[in-house]
């Protein structure tokens, strides 16, 4: 650190970016690049204005300014603004512009926003690095609320696959209480998050699995699910659908988020080809969160299921 860099705990990398690249920085397993990333709108629903910030200890060199920028080639020509940041803890500002999500009897906040429940409801405590999810608000919030619609049906057994931060997951554990609730990712540090979380804000009876979508044999020997919960994107869901209508029990819900309204109708095909129906559907600004019915009887794949088109998370068809 140079005589300059006195005083500096350290260095935050902001570039401007679009909502597609965003999901991609948040979805990819190692970027090799040693710093903390962290996307946001700028402009609530506008697929162009999005932020890339990049938290590092040191003053970032030429090398880390390009590998940052080849992350975002929307920003191509922009020069990013490089900050020093003094000896405040630099995850408490990031915080600082997630304001809570009150969705029903859910409050969903950060430790900069400390929040109580709701009067018969529950808060839960999500910290910054986290996030709330693809989307933030609009997602997490339209989740909540179709679970909250869903309050009054029996649940006995529900899933939530890529649980990310573990929040649907508690939301299931507190409507249904009595229920076997799941939460699995395919990234184990998801995982991770999601037992921290679990101990953060007193939640138990979680079974917490690493697996890709639902082929775990785990994940299968504890099916049908009479609930099944994924917020995650348009290509993953698409690509899913036969699996997730595999695990679903007769007549079982299933809430399905993540993607644009103009992907709905491209995830609502590849369900209805499974059996589903679409139930109910709550759009929030560009994104859409769905509630579909499994079939009569528990489907069964006219083929072996191919995880092959899951391979890219971050896929916006």
């Amino acid at each position: 650190m140079s005589a300059d860099d006195t005083g500096v705990d350290s260095w935050r990398v902001t570039l401007p970016c679009t909502r597609a690249e965003a999901e991609a920085i948040d979805a990819a397993d190692d970027l090799a690049i040693d710093a903390v990333l962290m996307t946001s709108e700028e402009v609530e629903d506008d697929r162009e204005h999005w932020r890339l910030d990049a938290y590092v200890e040191d003053r970032p060199s030429p090398e880390m300014l390009a590998a940052l920028k080849a992350l975002v080639p929307s920003a191509a020509g922009v020069e990013p603004v490089v900050t020093p940041l003094g000896a405040e803890d630099w995850v408490a500002m990031s915080q600082a512009g997630l304001e809570p999500i009150r969705e029903g009897r859910f409050v969903v906040h950060t430790s900069a926003h400390p929040t109580p429940s709701p009067e018969g409801g529950r808060a839960f405590l999500i910290d910054a690095g986290q996030a709330f999810g693809t989307g933030h608000h609009a997602t997490t919030a339209g989740c909540l609320a179709m679970l909250e619609g869903l309050s009054a049906q029996a649940v006995t057994n529900a899933i939530d696959l890529g649980t990310g931060t573990g929040l649907l997951a508690f939301a299931a554990r507190h409507l249904w209480p009595a229920a076997r609730v799941t939460a699995t990712d395919i990234d184990p540090a998801a995982i991770l998050v999601t037992r921290e979380n679990m101990a953060t804000n007193d939640v138990a009876d979680i079974a917490l699995i690493v697996a890709d979508g639902a082929l775990s044999p785990e994940i299968t020997a504890a099916a049908p699910y009479d609930l099944v919960i994924a917020n995650i994107l348009a290509g993953p869901l698409i690509s899913m659908a036969p699996e997730v209508a595999t695990i679903a029990a007769p007549h079982a819900a299933i809430v399905l988020a993540g993607l644009l309204e103009t992907q709905r109708e491209q995830v609502v095909a590849a369900f209805t080809a499974c059996g589903c129906t679409l139930e109910a559907v709550d759009r929030r600004g560009d994104w859409t969160i769905l509630r579909l019915t499994a079939g009569a009887t528990r489907h069964v794949p006219g083929a072996p299921i191919d995880p092959r088109g899951r391979d890219g998370w971050a896929l916006d068809l």
